[in-house]
């Protein structure tokens, strides 16, 4: 049986499962993603939007997910604020103490104008004394919330998320909701060497 490897877009409120959390009304991956027995590589929290990779090849479900091979995922993140010199420094090097570890170095960028990106639904907060900006931030570890807990050390809160790359993997072409399988070469990119 042939198996599945899928990339979507994962819109603002949609949990990365397949089953509801007892009492809660968010939607889930059930209402948009028609295929059996597919899983999401990772997650993306409900409050976060963007590229979710889907599939049913177990081996390749673990090698993308364990922290040991460091794959690149790529975030464009609204903050409130304009981030300074320093700021971005510190992102960059890493060492930043969250919970109970130190952060790795990461690529960090200030955009100079925002991403094209669809508004979301239900918008963020504006504060008209505060202003906001983009950063581009690239890691290559993926622990709960730590985009967000990094932003928030260096005081540059986190107002919008979204992940626009796994490696080479984007959602360009894609609107929120939508998905595709990947391509033949999209799937070599990204399995383990070997296979």
């Amino acid at each position: 049986m042939p198996q599945h490897y899928l990339i979507f877009y994962k819109p603002y409120g949609v949990l990365s499962q397949f089953s509801p959390e007892p009492g809660a009304s968010h939607p889930t991956l059930k209402e948009f993603i028609p295929i059996p027995d597919v899983y999401p590589v990772g997650r993306l929290d409900h409050d976060s939007e963007g590229l979710l990779l889907l599939t049913d090849d177990g081996r390749l479900q673990h090698f993308l997910s364990d922290p040991r091979y460091g794959h690149r995922r790529t975030y464009w993140v609204q903050v409130e604020g304009q981030p300074t010199a320093a700021q971005l420094q510190q992102l960059r090097q890493g060492g930043l103490k969250i919970q109970n570890y130190f952060t790795r170095p990461a690529l960090v960028h200030h955009l100079p104008v925002s991403p094209d990106l669809p508004e979301r639904d239900p918008p963020i907060r504006h504060r008209a004394k505060i202003p906001t900006a983009w950063l581009e931030l690239t890691l290559r570890e993926g622990r709960n919330r730590q985009v967000r807990r990094m932003t928030a050390a260096v005081g540059l809160p986190t107002l919008r998320l979204i992940r626009c790359q796994i490696e080479n993997l984007s959602i360009a072409g894609l609107t929120p909701g939508q998905w595709r399988p990947l391509t033949k070469a999209e799937c070599q990119q990204i399995r383990p060497k070997g296979r």
